[in-house]
């Protein structure tokens, strides 16, 4: 796929929303993960404009705990220029789970995005989308970030040479949170369960799951407080985070 899609013709991009976020405690004891807010905009609306501006207006916002919190914010989605559904849960069905009770809003398209509601990137999702030309699912892999600075040092004399500050540990890869599927893949999915577990193993072991590296773009999963104040901090430095892979800066 190019860099943009035709907006009549978008793919449809499923949000799953319905997380708890305990480790955000109290923040969200009265609002939803999605919700909280970051360089003054909620997260899910940072992903939503990302997912826009490749020209993706279709939603799906797959919500649980406080999900009229979620309905009341964002509400049909005109305000960002796009079409937001939604699909409730009584009670916490997992990654899969929370997919499958969508089903119904998405057996009729060829392939489709799925993406984690705490994940904020600005990495290609139609590099994503195009992957399913070969298999029934594709996932988008980062480097994986050293969580502590690097010592280097002489073994030998035992002097220190210069530090590096939590690098990047370019050998290994991890789970981006974002997914694109073809829509028979849903066949695939149970009714409760973790698509992390119960799905990706199954497909990886038939070659029906492909990764979509992406070595140099902006990636966090908010899980943490600490998660919050350094993309918040980020984002303020740097600017808006904009689509397309690119800053605006100061």
């Amino acid at each position: 796929m190019g860099k943009c899609v035709d907006p009549a013709r978008s793919p449809k991009a499923v949000i799953l929303a319905g997380g708890y976020g305990k480790r955000l405690r109290p923040l969200t004891d009265t609002v939803p993960k999605p919700l909280l807010r970051v360089a003054d905009r909620p997260i899910i609306e940072w992903q939503i404009r990302w997912l826009a501006s490749y020209g993706l207006r279709s939603f799906i916002v797959c919500a649980g705990y406080l999900k009229e919190r979620l309905v009341e914010e964002l509400g049909s989605g005109n305000h960002l220029g796009v079409r937001i559904g939604y699909v409730f849960e009584s009670e916490p069905l997992g990654t899969a789970g929370a997919l499958k009770n969508a089903e119904h809003l998405l057996s009729g398209e060829r392939s489709f995005l799925v993406l984690n509601g705490d994940v904020l990137t600005d990495l290609n999702p139609l590099r994503v989308l195009g992957a399913t030309d070969g298999a029934l699912a594709a996932m988008a892999v980062v480097p994986l970030p050293s969580p502590y600075g690097i010592v280097e040092f002489d073994r030998g004399t035992g002097l220190v040479r210069g530090f590096r500050e939590k690098p990047v540990l370019g050998d290994h890869w991890i789970n981006a949170g974002v997914y694109a599927f073809r829509s028979e893949m849903l066949e695939e999915v149970p009714e409760k369960g973790d698509l992390e577990r119960e799905v990706f193993p199954r497909l990886a072991a038939r070659g029906q799951l492909v990764a979509v590296p992406f070595g140099d773009c902006f990636w966090k999963s908010i899980d943490t407080h600490k998660d919050m104040e350094e993309v918040d901090v980020l984002l303020r430095q740097k600017g808006e985070l904009l689509e397309k892979g690119t800053y605006r800066t100061a």
